[in-house]
């Protein structure tokens, strides 16, 4: 919220509890493992997560900050205005693969738009595990469109009914999920006699399993029929190789009868004889009188990371009391098992419904006592309230089947600052470079991929050409700093050179470090750190990446690795973006010099057009208009040719000359449509083009229509009544050489405008393309009105109604498609005989 002092802290306050309370209320009902709310934020498109419940926020840190136009459900929903609901992995994977590639596990979301004024205050958004056959019922989607509406009134009316006053631009408000509705978890233990086949269970494994005090002295069968029938193989073998001597390596997770998790563990306390505790995996506290004893390591955590049991093994093995573990964060109290790799263990055991192992060492000198240096056996299993985390020593394993310590990698040393040092994904990266073409586009990627993702708040990327480097992105730099460097040569001693022309990454853990290696180098800042990648695609330099960050730290070898690699794949992308520039501005090039310089003029006639290129895929297209002197009159042409890019644009420009050729002979316009169709169809590019043409008798107005497969047109009348042409057509040129192209007449009544367009400025993702015809005909009806009042439909009041209906094209920054239109009006008759010497025919429509 904005604000100031004392009161704007209340706001502040009374904001966080409202979406607490919001998020608690949808995993209450909704059914969701974790629950957050984005809010806009004080950046123009950029939203913030402003709570999250039942996840902790340094292992979702780089979920934090999102643009409104990332490929992301939470931006298209909010963007979109309407719900997106992925029920499983494979539909996440399907449509939206980088944000698939950041939470690769089996989840599945629900994100609803927050409704607000003229658009959105944010996006509620949902997780929950789920099976790869699950379906839309996962999530009731009409009672989290409530809920969001719900929060969206209630936001504003904490704000005074101002959307604009709805904001967050601080850390996210973490809160702990309403408590599940389970019973406590139970413990019970048993023992097993190999010799005799005899267990011997104890009351509380008894109450755990539903059954009467007794009814379990039985065989050993017996017992893992009544704990899991559907794994009692696992249960049995695990027996017999905890009495030979090889227990297993972590306890196993069973499902019972029922589907309740549970953990069963095995030792061999007095030799043949096995003992075992079986715990109900549920979600609430863990049983501390039953796993005090237990010989392996225990760690309970909530949602939100913090440790809330430990048993004396654990603290033994991690080599901490059990006072001081108590109540902190998971990654305070041991970093060791938190950043890279351990972060996406977590994350996974926090989102999808099955265990999780993996081995982690407790590094040498981590406190005094038994156990530094060696490797443990960590299992994470995943409940509704609880994470229970087993800890085992690795050599518990059987040196036959598990990995030696050896096999493990070394995680180096660890950077300074572990909030900046998240294992970004090269896939991620991959992923959003796909849809980047430009370098431009390439240089937006990198800043909004790569600098969250490892704290970093500079970058600046060079481009070799013509052996020396040229800036073509930079950001966080102060103003005029890196003018001194721009189209420096090879031969110049600077790191951003040298990490070029030796292929080598320059790693620098803090700006002293820097000006040693470099003296007499120019310095932005007195501390941070700065990494200097070579960009080099297929063995040629590319150019250099610089990434600068505020504070000193340093770089893993873990990190050093996957920022080398991560400057392969900006280097791809910047190569391929160069070829793409190159392409780009020959067909560009080409288009101008095609396009009409004038349109040709007629004294009873005035004629207004423009032409705006696609942002996305090549930039250009096959888009034209032209108006033709045809013998006594004028000849309109409008044409879309399939496709964009060079080709496209070729094929546009012998169309074009084909038209002219055609209605400078006076042709009507069927059998312009016709030359022109047998001509492409020779011509065999391999591509087809829709088309419209008309022939308008300037002196009365008589007006001949044909279309080919083009959108119909638009006419204005004096009075402000605005329709659609009903003018039948024939098929696109170029694909039927027998194709006719039916003619249609009208009178062009003086004061009338008459409007022909492609479908680039009628045409929306996920709208149909009649909602953007109708709202093009009301726009022209707006426009021609302003027009008038200004003074008629003269040569400058045409061009404003035809700046008007592009406008909004003229200023969106994504463009699929290119957008012509091309705008016809006829001036007042004259009160004498006309040059025909005859007065214009009445008018009449078709």
């Amino acid at each position: 919220m904005a604000g100031s002092g004392e009161r704007a802290a209340r706001t502040r306050d009374r904001l966080a509890a409202l979406l607490a309370d919001a998020s608690a209320a949808v995993l209450g009902t909704a059914g969701g493992r974790a629950a957050g709310v984005y809010l806009r934020s004080g950046t123009p498109d950029v939203l913030r997560l402003a709570v999250l419940a039942g996840l902790p926020g340094p292992l979702f840190r780089s979920w934090w900050r999102l643009h409104a136009d990332r490929p992301f459900p939470v931006a298209d929903a909010y963007r979109l205005g309407g719900p997106v609901v992925l029920p499983n992995a494979t539909e996440t994977m399907r449509r939206y693969p980088q944000f698939a590639a950041g939470l690769p596990f089996p989840l599945g979301s629900a994100h609803v738009p927050v409704p607000g004024g003229t658009r959105p205050l944010g996006v509620l958004t949902v997780l929950c595990p789920a099976s790869p056959d699950t379906g839309d019922e996962l999530f009731d989607r009409g009672l989290l469109v409530r809920l969001a509406e719900g929060l969206g009134a209630e936001l504003l009316g904490l704000a005074g009914g101002d959307e604009d006053a709805v904001r967050w631009d601080e850390a996210p408000v973490c809160v702990r999920p309403p408590p599940g509705r389970t019973a406590r978890p139970a413990v019970g233990r048993f023992s097993w006699d190999p010799a005799t086949s005899l267990v011997r269970a104890d009351d509380r494994l008894h109450a755990l399993l539903g059954r009467d005090p007794g009814a379990l002295a039985g065989t050993a069968d017996a017992l893992a029929d009544a704990l899991a029938p559907a794994e009692a193989h696992r249960i049995l073998a695990a027996l017999r190789d905890t009495a030979a001597g090889r227990p297993p390596a972590a306890p196993l997770s069973l499902r019972a009868r029922d589907g309740t998790p549970r953990l069963l563990d095995l030792w061999a306390a007095d030799a043949p004889a096995v003992t075992g505790v079986v715990v109900d995996a549920g979600p609430a506290a863990f049983a501390e009188e039953a796993a005090d004893p237990l010989p392996q390591g225990v760690l309970c955590l909530d949602r939100l990371g913090l440790i809330v049991y430990a048993n004396p093994a654990a603290a033994r093995l991690v080599g901490r009391s059990r006072e001081w573990l108590l109540g902190r964060a998971l990654w305070d109290a041991l970093p060791w098992l938190t950043g890279p790799p351990y972060d996406d263990h977590l994350r996974a055991a926090l989102l999808a419904p099955e265990p999780v192992c993996f081995h982690a060492r407790r590094p040498a000198g981590d406190q005094d006592g038994p156990g530094a240096g060696d490797w443990l056996a960590v299992s994470v299993h995943p409940g509704t309230d609880l994470l229970t985390c087993t800890l085992v020593p690795a050599s518990r394993m059987d040196p036959a089947t598990g990995p030696a310590p050896g096999a493990h990698p070394d995680q180096g040393a660890e950077p300074d600052d572990r909030s900046m040092a998240p294992l970004y994904r090269p896939i991620a990266l991959a992923i959003a470079l796909t849809d980047a073409v430009t370098a431009r586009q390439v240089s937006a990627v990198v800043v909004r991929e790569l600098l969250p993702a490892f704290g970093g708040r500079r970058l600046a990327i060079y481009l070799l050409q013509e052996r020396r480097l040229h800036l073509a992105w930079e950001t966080g730099f102060p103003r005029g700093f890196l003018d001194p460097f721009e189209g420096v040569g090879l031969d110049t001693r600077i790191p951003g050179v040298e990490t070029l022309t030796t292929g080598r990454p320059l790693f620098f853990e803090s700006m002293a470090q820097l000006g040693a290696a470099y003296p007499g180098l120019a310095l932005d800042a007195e501390v941070g750190a700065r990494a200097f990648l070579p960009l080099i695609a297929s063995g040629r330099p590319v150019g250099s990446c610089i990434l600068g960050f505020d504070r000193p730290r340093g770089f893993s070898a873990q990190e050093r690795t996957v920022l080398t690699a991560l400057a392969g794949l900006i280097a791809h992308a910047m190569e391929r973006a160069r070829r793409y520039d190159s392409e780009a501005a020959l067909a560009r090039g080409l288009q101008e010099a095609l396009l009409p310089r004038r349109l040709s003029a007629h004294p009873g006639v005035e004629t207004a057009g423009r032409y705006l290129p696609g942002t996305q895929g090549m930039d250009v297209g096959g888009d034209w208009y032209d108006v033709v002197e045809s013998g006594d009159g004028l000849a309109l042409v409008i044409g879309d040719v399939q496709g964009h890019g060079v080709q496209a644009a070729a094929t546009m420009g012998q169309l074009r000359s084909a038209v002219r050729a055609f209605a400078l002979g006076d042709r009507p316009p069927d059998e312009v449509l016709s030359g022109t169709n047998h001509l492409l169809i020779d011509l065999d590019p391999g591509q087809f083009a829709s088309c419209c043409c008309l022939r308008l008798d300037p002196a009365t107005g008589r007006t001949l229509i044909a279309r080919a497969g083009h959108l119909p047109p638009l006419l204005r009348c004096p009075d402000g009544r605005t329709r659609v042409l009903d003018v039948p057509g024939g098929v696109v040129l170029g694909v039927d050489p027998h194709a006719r192209y039916p003619v249609t007449e009208l009178v062009l009544v003086p004061d009338a405008i008459l409007a022909l367009y492609t479908d680039g400025l009628v045409e929306r993702p996920g709208a149909d393309i009649d909602e953007g015809i109708a709202a093009l005909r009301l726009a022209l009806a707006k426009a021609g009105a302003a027009a008038g009042r200004r003074g008629g439909t003269g040569a400058r009041s045409l061009a404003a109604v035809a700046d008007r209906l592009t406008g909004t094209a003229r200023l969106a920054a994504d463009r699929p498609d290119d957008v012509a239109l091309l705008l016809a009006a006829r001036h007042p008759p004259p009160s004498v005989p006309g040059r025909h010497g005859h007065r214009p025919a009445p008018a009449h429509g078709p």
